[in-house]
């Protein structure tokens, strides 16, 4: 293990931000929280801050508080564990305390936060996290004494952390009871499905294949060593989504960064370049390096099948016009192959909510080409972080019957980006953990699975069946 790994928290993703409607019911007893749950969790920590006694903790007081008049804003942070099957519900439920006036108060504007590991008994005003999300609920008039619900669904779809913030611009603030008091601590109430989802073991069913991988992988003492270790466990053919070393894709980084880590599963590995391979010109140690394995040399796009399925790993740093070579050899492989089941990669996102880099729109006419021939699975790197969408056609809208279904996998091991705007139909992300999306290709569908390194809690997996 090299030395120097670097953790950077990113923003959004961590928390898995989507903008939900506002409040949505409202509960008056605690036995209603119970029982439409299949888990309850309580927050792991929770704290308020206060602008007017700006380096003051207030981590065990049994309130937390969103006011302007002082202004005041509140954290919540809880932990989702033991979680194996379909999430279907998930509902932030708080309480307001008997502190509230007789009549009613706003109830603040509640988001998302990226930042998970803030300390409940030292957070002040001075060293507050940001509350840095999307709004997830803006609640209005509260009255005391009653529990409020939030639903959450599309934010907390798996094990794992999340946080939350509340502030307010109104001087007539509210009260919540906060974990220290008891029975009215806030709840995020997870219900599941009865049917189970993939099993968390690494290992392949028998005669199903697997595919596995990442991409932003190898750099000095980063994540390549956590995600190669998890490599070192998995059996099947290894993807990458590009830019697999840093910074420039020279023979000297590719010896020293990647064949120690990732290098030992070369000979399975079937690669796609990114932008930092091409720094070097003409991504030409990228193509010495990786040789057939890559396709030819300068062209960098081919394919291959797997079971049931059809793989093609493409090369988004050359021309991807409608009607460009790359294009055109698409649509030839597509139509020439007889594989039910079709998964695409390249390096750039054309759907992406990661705020380093926008969406690469150049990349539409793959994508194109790919939906027009049903094809089921797109996976993207450049964004250092993990985000999954629903299904979709080349214009991003929800397709259920003939859409896609997209991942941006560049967690590969590089220092994490954080999280802009969410896209539509971004359906879970992740910015803080080094992994590995791992599928394990069925006859006529397939599983996926978000790999964590050893010690991360973070995990997303699902099913899918092919068009």
């Amino acid at each position: 293990m090299r030395k120097g790994r670097i953790r950077v928290a990113g923003t959004a993703g961590t928390a898995l931000v989507l903008t939900v409607a506002a409040v949505t019911a409202v509960l008056t007893a605690s036995a209603d929280l119970a029982a439409a749950a299949t888990a309850t969790f309580t927050p792991v920590a929770d704290t308020y801050v206060q602008q007017s006694t700006a380096s003051t903790n207030y981590g065990t007081a049994t309130q937390f508080i969103v006011d302007s008049s002082p202004a005041r804003r509140s954290f919540l942070r809880f932990t989702v564990s033991g979680i194996s099957s379909p999430i279907t519900s998930v509902k932030l439920r708080i309480k307001t305390t008997s502190a509230l006036d007789a009549g009613s108060a706003a109830g603040g504007v509640f988001k998302a936060m990226s930042n998970k590991t803030w300390s409940e008994t030292g957070t002040t005003w001075n060293n507050q996290p940001a509350i840095d999300g999307a709004t997830v609920a803006t609640l209005g008039a509260v009255v005391r004494n009653t529990w409020y619900e939030i639903n959450v669904t599309s934010i907390v779809t798996g094990n794992g952390t999340f946080s939350f913030g509340a502030s307010s611009s109104n001087s007539d603030g509210a009260y919540y009871d906060s974990r220290e008091s008891g029975a009215d601590s806030p709840q995020l109430v997870v219900t599941t499905s009865t049917t189970p989802s993939p099993s968390p073991s690494v290992s392949a069913p028998a005669g199903d294949p697997v595919l596995v991988g990442a991409g932003d992988i190898a750099s000095d003492g980063k994540g390549d060593d956590a995600t190669a270790a998890l490599l070192d466990t998995i059996p099947g053919t290894v993807f990458t989504t590009g830019d697999n070393v840093y910074t420039s894709g020279t023979a000297a980084e590719f010896a020293t960064y990647y064949e120690p880590t990732w290098g030992r599963h070369k000979a399975r590995t079937r690669p796609a370049p990114g932008n930092h391979d091409y720094y070097t010109a003409g991504a030409a140690d990228y193509y010495s390096y990786f040789g057939a394995q890559a396709g030819a040399a300068g062209v960098g796009y081919y394919s291959y099948n797997l079971g049931n399925w059809h793989v093609v790993a493409l090369n988004s740093n050359i021309a991807m016009s409608a009607g460009s070579a790359q294009e055109a050899w698409l649509r030839g492989d597509l139509a020439a192959n007889t594989r039910p089941c079709t998964l695409a990669y390249w390096h750039h996102p054309l759907f992406t909510s990661g705020a380093n880099h926008a969406p690469d729109t150049t990349t539409r006419p793959l994508y194109q080409a790919l939906y027009d021939y049903n094809a089921d699975v797109v996976v993207w790197g450049h964004n250092h972080q993990y985000e999954r969408f629903a299904p979709m056609n080349p214009a991003g809208v929800l397709d259920n019957a003939r859409g896609m279904r997209s991942f941006v996998a560049g967690m590969g091991g590089a220092d994490f980006y954080g999280f802009g705007t969410i896209q539509a139909n971004s359906q879970a992300r992740n910015s803080d953990t080094w992994g590995l999306l791992k599928f394990t290709l069925h006859a006529g569908g397939y599983d996926w699975q978000f790999v964590p390194e050893e010690g991360g809690t973070y995990s997303d997996s699902g099913t899918g069946t092919c068009h």
